[in-house]
């Protein structure tokens, strides 16, 4: 007699292994492609800094158990037209956007089902199982170059406070952990990067305090045990008024690193970046009309 579908242990494998399938073939015939200037323009900027400042990413968003992408405008604050990416995607329990193939242009995606955690390049039909016990962490974001490599990298806050970084590479396998934060991460509720905000051509982490006080964590681009990151700098305060607060690298084209974030009317708000740490933002501009609050997840 076989058992339900619905136990515990089987019913992973299989979303694990439908939601791998949908990837692959997501990312090789649904998303769009830059074209191929864009494409070598981004891979450039990838190669020559460290930081992915200059470089400018898409949004990605999930609501309903659906993807949707969101390419921006290249010239202007804003996006495009969101792209339905398809559905399927409600088993991924985090889902971490990351420039890693052909040598930095390529949109790819980290994504955690259970306990493990896969990866898939935006061209190619392969999903790579990076390894288990993922489950471990509680928040998962790509922070860029933070260790001083070629390579973005994945920064993961365990489950009792301590911060975790995982260098990349070139085929989307991750090395060995650094403990970069000892404990105390967990009064942090939100986790954005992807670029310099400081100024200094090395990729920072920021931070959203429980309290809605937002940091800088500037990187130092060591790849060494709790001496990845600076003292931080506060931003200020009132950043608990937003849903999910995102970096999607330099969105209006000015070569420095902006944040986005919703809020729970479904306004979408943008945050230009300064490059300068005393006064890392100027003041926001909206930018989405409504509907961004429908969204669980914005990457």
């Amino acid at each position: 007699m076989f058992r339900s579908i619905d136990h515990p242990l089987r019913r992973a494998v299989i979303c694990a292994v439908a939601l791998s399938a949908a990837l692959a073939a997501l990312f090789a015939v649904t998303r769009p492609q830059l074209p191929d200037s864009d494409r070598t323009t981004a891979a450039a900027a990838q190669q020559v800094q460290a930081a992915p400042g200059p470089v400018t990413f898409p949004l990605f968003g999930r609501k309903s158990g659906r993807l949707y992408d969101y390419e921006p405008k290249g010239t202007a604050a804003g996006f495009k037209p969101l792209v339905d990416m398809g559905g399927g995607w409600g088993d991924a329990d985090a889902l971490v956007q990351i420039n890693l193939s052909e040598g930095g242009a390529g949109n790819d995606l980290y994504h955690r089902s259970g306990t493990s955690l896969y990866y898939t390049a935006e061209r190619g039909g392969d999903t790579k199982l990076i390894g288990g016990g993922w489950d471990q962490y509680s928040l998962l974001v790509s922070v860029g170059n933070m260790g001083g490599s070629s390579h973005p990298d994945l920064v993961a806050r365990g489950s009792d406070g301590t911060l975790w970084l995982y260098q990349g590479r070139a085929d989307g396998t991750l090395a060995a952990r650094i403990q970069i934060g000892t404990g105390g991460w967990n009064s942090m509720n939100a986790l954005a990067g992807r670029g310099d905000y400081t100024g200094d051509g090395k990729a920072d982490l920021v931070a959203r305090g429980t309290d809605g006080t937002l940091y800088i964590y500037p990187g130092t681009g060591n790849a060494v045990a709790n001496a990845a990151l600076g003292a931080r700098v506060t931003v200020g305060k009132g950043w608990n008024a937003y849903k999910t607060v995102v970096s999607t690298g330099d969105n209006d084209g000015d070569g420095r690193t902006d944040l986005v974030a919703n809020d729970p009317a479904g306004l979408l708000w943008f945050y230009e970046g300064t490059g300068s740490a005393s006064a890392a933002f100027a003041a926001r501009a909206q930018i989405g009309t409504s509907g961004w609050a429908a969204f669980d997840t914005l990457f």
